[in-house]
């Protein structure tokens, strides 16, 4: 079905001609605005060119905004369209601010970008709306399609082609062995078995089948597809990965091949690594600068005064990939007291009087900046645990030595969750993991920033798992 398959090239060329179309005529608007005549001529034209070329490359790279089908709803291209004209528009002023560029007057850069927002948003819609009113009105007939199979897969794709694509096609029903397992709103939609599907295809000339089952139906599918073939329909596969491996399954695309995942590792892409990585140098380098001449430099004297020993305490931790490195902290226990590896309680006689407080107000792990500028840590990840931790949990805890796939943390969704502290109690350290994984699955920027707040926040009213 042409209408499903990624845009045309024709339209990735006809389409961005239109946009450099509109805007010209956003310039020369502009320009009579600014101006008061429609001359075209000194820097006018080249800035044009630059303007032009460059929406050109981030409209193809950033936004999906040359379809025109059901595919992308209004609201979807409009949101496009915005975010790639704020790329735009940062990278020109970027540009001018960092070449030293001749300024255009900000009145003039204003009314270019508005009437070129206003012509390339109308030019899209209009386009949008007439090409899905003459496939609607002019077109070719419907096209009848079957989905075989009603699982995860197969309700997943009825749901997406109802909602986003319904013009010039219909869907008739699923052929299924498992109607009893459907929800009760999907169940009038199965027409039967699969053993009635080629009758039902023939009775009433479907155009295309979409297979949406496990990939291990092999004979399955060499039967359908021979069907489809001898009788002139579309055969598609919507493969049904998670039941195939019986296991959530995340795809994504290197250019243009699909990669399949079992499990969801937004940190394993390089940009989101580089992002990351370039906000823990930034951060620890202002920690670093403006709060440690002062702060540290009094909880160094506090810690002498309090008990001998030396301020600062390192012990070798397990990091990404098990990784050992020596993690840094204020020293918060009496030395020589010989249980370097034995884990905090309530009540600890090893903790000195200043260091209940440093531990409470997680004070104690500022040191552990210095890690993250070396790139030991990271301002936010799963806490690096102890390496008799690592051992003993990793016997019993299949999914402990997944939290390790990422550069570990000064703080982690596990500890604002309230999962923090000692970890003797049953399923506490289960629970911990938990919420480590679920970080390494779900990472973002925007989440490491509501960690950090809430960190931050715990450290102000004092942590109660604290000891």
């Amino acid at each position: 079905m042409e209408r499903y398959r990624h845009y045309s090239d024709a339209s990735r060329i006809i389409l961005p001609l239109v946009d450099v179309l509109l805007i010209f005529g956003a310039f020369r608007l502009a320009g009579y605005q600014h101006l008061g005549s429609w001359e075209f001529n000194s820097y006018y034209p080249f800035f044009y060119a630059i303007f032009a070329l460059l929406w050109w490359i981030l409209s193809g790279q950033f936004a999906n905004i040359y379809r025109t089908d059901r595919l992308i709803t209004y609201p979807e291209k409009l949101l496009y369209l915005m975010r790639t004209f704020v790329l735009h528009s940062g990278v020109v002023l970027l540009a001018i601010l960092l070449l030293g560029l001749y300024w255009p007057p900000a009145e003039y850069l204003f009314a270019v970008y508005s009437f070129a927002v206003t012509g390339v948003v109308a030019g899209r819609f209009l386009l949008t709306f007439l090409y899905r009113a003459y496939h609607r009105h002019l077109a070719h007939p419907s096209r009848r399609f079957v989905i075989v199979g009603a699982g995860p897969s197969g309700q997943e794709l009825y749901r997406f082609l109802e909602s986003h694509d319904p013009i010039g096609n219909q869907f008739m029903g699923f052929f299924t062995d498992a109607a009893a397992a459907l929800p009760d709103a999907l169940r009038p939609l199965v027409q039967g078995r699969l053993a009635e599907l080629k009758t039902y295809c023939l009775h009433e000339q479907i155009d295309e089948i979409y297979f949406a089952m496990p990939l291990d139906r092999r004979q399955l599918i060499e039967d359908l597809s021979r069907f489809a073939d001898d009788h002139f329909l579309a055969f598609r596969i919507v493969p049904d990965f998670r039941g195939t491996v019986r296991k959530d399954v995340n795809v994504y695309f290197y250019d243009h091949l699909p990669i399949l995942t079992i499990r969801h590792e937004p940190l394993g892409i390089q940009a989101n690594q580089v992002l990351k990585r370039l906000f823990d140098i930034a951060f620890s380098l202002a920690v670093i600068l403006l709060l440690f001449p002062v702060v540290l430099s009094v909880l160094a004297i506090i810690i002498k005064l309090d008990s001998p020993g030396p301020v600062f305490f390192k012990q070798m931790r397990p990091g990404k990939r098990n990784q050992l490195f020596p993690c840094y902290k204020l020293r918060t226990m009496r030395t020589n007291h010989g249980q370097t590896e034995l884990q905090a309680t309530k009540g600890d006689a090893r903790i000195t009087r200043v260091g209940r407080y440093l531990r409470k107000y997680n004070l104690d792990e500022l040191p552990q900046f210095f890690n993250v500028l070396l790139g030991h840590m990271s301002v936010v990840g799963p806490r690096p645990n102890m390496i008799s931790q690592l051992e003993e949990y990793s016997k019993h805890i299949r999914t402990y030595q997944m939290r390790h796939a990422v550069t570990p943390g000064i703080t982690g969704y596990a500890q604002v969750n309230g999962y923090r502290g000692e970890t003797r109690e049953a399923g506490t350290m289960e629970k911990r993991v938990e919420y480590d994984l679920k970080y390494v699955e779900n990472w973002s920027f925007g989440l490491d920033m509501k960690i950090i707040f809430l960190t931050v926040w715990n450290m102000v009213r004092g942590e109660k798992n604290a000891y």
